[in-house]
């Protein structure tokens, strides 16, 4: 999958909320997606930065993307319901969700762990993922072949020194996706997690700000693997954590 060349219309006629959107992969990711075809729902916290991605896709002739601004560590259960009802209003159904948006907060012994920093860790990067992939579970039901995907990372399948509260996120988010994986069984609905690596972002620089980042791949490089979950093609794929680079 790490060569997979996806065809033009891919994506068409499918509508896939991407959180974490304005940024890095996310952002890389919605592109890529509208440029396959799909309507992309950009979910993020700066409105700005969603508004630079919107028009990136709108000058491109993909099709026309939806803005939610919304902070993830201050969301409550009735912004996931309100969204959810938006999103069936407009769309009528889900086919994709990728839960990209995390935060990585400090570095450091795990003795030494800031409790505030450690909370606002779980609420986006897990319970955020929980709260917003229940709520659109409905719609993706709706979907012929939906696609739910999580982000992992090495540091949550195994444990390193310094990554504290961080890796223990990416603990939870694996074993959320294999329980959630597990009860969809053979339904219209797939979920996966997504190990993305060492990538050209500004989250890896602020956790190695001495790194030569051109020896990183780029969020572009890693598409494949993005576009592959996505699509049909991966329809039968489910309860997989899947590194987008090749060991």
């Amino acid at each position: 999958m790490h060569d997979y060349i996806a065809a033009a219309n891919a994506l068409e006629n499918k509508t896939i909320l991407v959180t974490g959107a304005g940024d890095g992969i996310g952002r890389v990711a919605a592109i890529t997606y509208a440029k396959h075809g799909a309507t992309v729902i950009l979910l993020g916290k700066t409105t700005k930065k969603l508004e630079c991605v919107y028009d990136e896709i709108v000058n491109a002739g993909y099709p026309q993307p939806a803005i939610v601004p919304l902070d993830m560590r201050g969301a409550t259960k009735q912004n996931y319901r309100d969204l959810a009802a938006t999103i069936e209003q407009q769309f009528g159904k889900l086919d994709g969700l990728l839960n990209n948006a995390s935060i990585l907060g400090s570095l450091g012994p795990l003795e030494h762990f800031c409790v505030s920093t450690f909370e606002n860790i779980m609420k986006v990067n897990v319970t955020a993922q929980a709260m917003i992939t229940k709520y659109m579970f409905p719609l993706l039901r709706k979907a012929p072949n939906a696609s739910v995907i999580f982000t992992s990372s090495g540091v949550g399948r195994q444990g390193r020194e310094f990554w504290g509260p961080y890796a223990i996120s990416k603990f939870a988010t694996e074993g959320m996706m294999q329980t959630w994986a597990s009860e969809v069984g053979k339904t219209n609905i797939r979920i996966n997690c997504i190990n993305p690596g060492a990538t050209r972002t500004n989250m890896r620089a602020s956790a190695f700000p001495g790194e030569d980042k051109e020896s990183l791949k780029t969020p572009e490089q890693l598409m494949p693997t993005y576009l592959y979950l996505m699509s049909d093609d991966s329809k039968q794929v489910n309860g997989q954590s899947i590194d987008a680079q090749p060991k």
